[in-house]
């Protein structure tokens, strides 16, 4: 026995023989006690019902998580990302969980690690978040907020003037089954290109890491790409590219959803505390991109520098920004739609969306703010 542990309890006995006189008291003493233990039992099993039924949220509550492991992407369309990890609002925030940050390429990636348990939250676009709420029966995520619309188009070489002369072409997007992915297959097929999913059809697109596809359009390796900010920016900034489509141009009133913030539904589940936390910092991140247009580029690029190593140039920044729209809205409305592109493009199937979003904690947020709330939509 260590030094430190409890002294063992002495338990005293009495010892009956055999014939002894008194055995009537001895056994009056045993009913006595079986009687005092059954009825300290009882009594011990009311109280437990009556905890069990009345404070069942004891057992319950919501609880703060020791961590919270965010994904996101080094693109400007992830900007409210971007300031609020570099300047220590989300952090901020989260209070006293740990906040862990791990920085990808592009959707699918991100929702991989997510349903794997690498991270519990993500910014992303929508079609990936669409396409796990689909082909987990509603069990992997839920959509909690907005982040950013707009900033996304199709850029090509200077000689490709209409949608006619991209047959027998190769264009790029971030990766297969991506928002941009989906958005250049179902827009192609509008214009009566077949593509496959394997790089087949009358246009091959090649799902390609953004920096290779600047890399590969200077080559003359491709001839064009679908992309988010900051890189359709480049492209036209950096490699002489011009803009074929600008996917605003798709859409009613010229908002699409480009990042969305997403969690894992036992999250939110284990963590309602946490999730309302992040979405905070999520909304303050956004207010102070919109109140700051002046410091937004430079504050943004700081950002983008310590995430991916590298700050990009003054024009390219200030270009991409003037596609984009910070708001906590997703823009639920456009999800029916964004689905059927999907289905369009061969890369998603018909599903019922009911249930993929859960903008409660959010709206509470927005109440404290002063806000006005958000629409799912019907959706939630």
């Amino acid at each position: 026995m260590s030094e430190n542990s409890p002294e063992t309890n002495e338990v005293k006995t009495t010892r009956i023989v055999a014939g002894q006189k008194p055995r009537r008291k001895i056994r009056g003493i045993e009913i006595a006690a079986i009687v005092a233990i059954i009825a300290l039992i009882g009594s011990g099993a009311a109280v437990a019902s009556v905890v069990s039924r009345n404070d069942n949220s004891a057992v319950a509550a919501p609880t703060e998580a020791g961590t919270l492991k965010l994904g996101y992407f080094a693109n400007v369309t992830h900007s409210p990302a971007l300031i609020g990890v570099n300047n220590g609002i989300i952090a901020k925030s989260l209070g006293d969980t740990k906040l862990e940050t791990q920085v990808f390429n592009a959707g699918p990636s991100a929702i991989e690690a997510l349903n794997a348990g690498a991270i519990d939250a993500a910014y992303l676009g929508p079609n990936p978040a669409i396409n796990s709420f689909v082909k987990s029966g509603g069990e992997s995520i839920r959509i909690i907020a907005g982040a950013t619309s707009g900033g996304a188009q199709l850029v090509v070489r200077p000689e490709i003037t209409t949608a006619a002369a991209l047959k027998g072409k190769v264009l790029a997007t971030p990766q297969l089954g991506g928002t941009q992915d989906v958005a250049l297959r179902s827009w192609l097929a509008g214009e009566g290109f077949a593509t496959t999913p394997s790089g087949g059809g009358d246009v091959t697109i090649n799902p390609t890491d953004n920096a290779s596809t600047l890399k590969l359009f200077q080559e003359g390796k491709i001839d064009g790409a679908w992309l988010p900010e900051p890189w359709a920016s480049r492209l036209v900034i950096e490699a002489g590219a011009k803009v074929l489509v600008n996917e605003a141009d798709l859409w009613d009133k010229g908002e699409f959803a480009t990042t969305i913030l997403i969690v894992s539904k036992s999250y939110l589940e284990k963590h309602p505390d946490t999730v309302e936390a992040l979405l905070a910092g999520n909304a303050e991140s956004i207010d102070w991109l919109n109140a700051h247009p002046k410091d937004a580029p430079t504050a943004i690029n700081a950002a983008l520098k310590a995430q991916a190593g590298k700050a990009l140039a003054p024009e390219v920044i200030e270009r991409s920004l003037t596609e984009l729209k910070f708001s906590t809205d997703p823009l639920a409305a456009t999800f029916p739609k964004l689905l059927q592109d999907g289905v369009t493009a061969g890369v998603g199937t018909e599903a019922n969306l009911s249930g993929i979003f859960e903008l409660d904690p959010l709206n509470k947020v927005l109440a404290k703010n002063g806000q006005a709330e958000v629409s799912a939509g019907g959706l939630d």
